[in-house]
């Protein structure tokens, strides 16, 4: 009676053990990350001058099928002149890096703000090319600078923020008299 009930249990235990494919063909390597971070903290740097600081709360690093990071909570960008001069700054509640394209997407909820001419404006989307130094979206885009409000159909300017204008502008502005 003991062998019989050993057996009986013995197969109940290799039943049990069976592997399913589809459950493990469901976390395919690709789609996980490499990498997962919290509170990041990053700087870039050019010939020992900090250009820019991202901040994020989450990030996930990614080496298949193509090397990218992605910050599903969002991140802030500021772009710097020397450590401490803030020239612009760039926020977003998503984001994903490319790394071997050099290309940053910030999406929804993107607000961009230039220090030097006081602009803050909104978009859904924004592109950073820094292979071509170019920042740009074809999305609208509302700017407000004070009491003035434009409107336009697409945002450019070079990854330093020397040059930022907003494309086919339209808007209104009032004038004290």
């Amino acid at each position: 009676m003991p062998a019989v009930l050993f057996i009986a249990l013995a197969c109940l235990l290799l039943a049990a053990c069976r592997n399913d494919m589809d459950k493990i063909l469901f976390f395919d390597r690709k789609d996980l990350p490499v990498q997962s971070l919290e509170n990041v903290r990053a700087l870039r740097s050019s010939k020992g001058k900090v250009q820019m600081l991202v901040t994020a709360p989450s990030a996930q690093m990614y080496d298949k099928p193509e090397r990218k990071s992605i910050y599903p909570e969002g991140f802030n960008m500021a772009i710097l002149e020397g450590s401490d001069n803030r020239v612009a700054n760039i926020s977003a509640d998503y984001a994903v890096s490319y790394d071997e394209k050099k290309i940053i997407e910030a999406r929804r909820n993107v607000v961009v703000i230039d220090y030097r001419t006081g602009d803050t404006s909104y978009l859904e989307s924004l592109v950073w090319n820094s292979a071509e130094h170019r920042i740009f979206s074809t999305d609208p885009v509302r700017s407000v600078n004070g009491q003035r409000i434009t409107y336009g159909d697409g945002f450019e300017s070079d990854d330093e923020f020397t040059t930022p204008q907003i494309l086919h502008q339209r808007g209104t502005m009032t004038i004290d008299e």
